[in-house]
């Protein structure tokens, strides 16, 4: 029930939100992860964390290009490595089914991991002295990737919400445009981190630039 609101959610927000781009990057990501989910079909038990998420203890210090390079790959890779799993979760819950105290605990830690990633590159790149061209840069990157992390958290709250008030035979549209103009996310700045990403020559399998499955 879930997962159609969902799709039907989505065409609308496309469609009320084409004339300035916003959540095209949303869209686009979302898209990548249902690819990979149908293709992996990995049961809930083989759902694997990252290895690590960024961590640094840096305060006050001059980061060199090669670090930072090093550390934005982290830091988007680690992302997207917990966007996966923590969408896996969601396609379980989505067909209507109960996760177990295991499978709780561990959503429960994905969350609190992107979380975790989210505040410890932020602090990083507030906290340091960054190569030339790169503190703009970063800060956008820290932003976009918070931002859709909040946008999706926000909207799963949101669809559950407003499913709710569909099964009483109500809905308000004008509450979704209200949520989608809301948010942040711009398909305008996930191209400008692109061309960053290209420009620095940065590889990562963020925004689905590189299927490593």
């Amino acid at each position: 029930m879930k997962r159609i609101f969902f799709s039907l959610l989505l065409v609308f927000v496309s469609s009320a939100c084409s004339h300035n781009g916003d959540i095209e990057a949303t869209n686009k990501q979302t898209s990548h992860t249902e690819a990979t989910i149908n293709k992996k079909h990995l049961q809930i038990e083989d759902i694997k964390l990252p290895a690590s998420i960024f961590s640094s203890k840096k305060s006050n210090a001059v980061i060199s290009e090669k670090e930072m390079k090093q550390s934005i790959k982290v830091y988007l890779d680690s992302s997207e490595d917990l966007y996966n799993a923590s969408s896996q979760f969601e396609e379980k819950i989505d067909s209507d089914q109960k996760l177990n105290d295991k499978e709780l605990e561990k959503f429960e830690k994905i969350k609190n991991l992107a979380k975790e990633n989210d505040e410890n590159f932020s602090n990083y790149v507030s906290n340091n002295t960054l190569p030339k061209g790169y503190k703009e840069n970063s800060k956008r990157i820290s932003r976009y990737i918070t931002g859709v992390n909040q946008f999706i958290d926000g909207l799963n709250q949101a669809i559950d919400a407003m499913i709710d008030e569909t099964s009483e035979g109500s809905i308000s549209e004008d509450k979704v445009d209200s949520y989608v103009s809301g948010s942040n996310v711009s398909g305008r700045e996930q191209k400008k981190i692109e061309n960053f990403l290209d420009k620095k020559n940065i590889d990562t399998k963020a925004f689905g630039r590189k299927d490593k499955s």
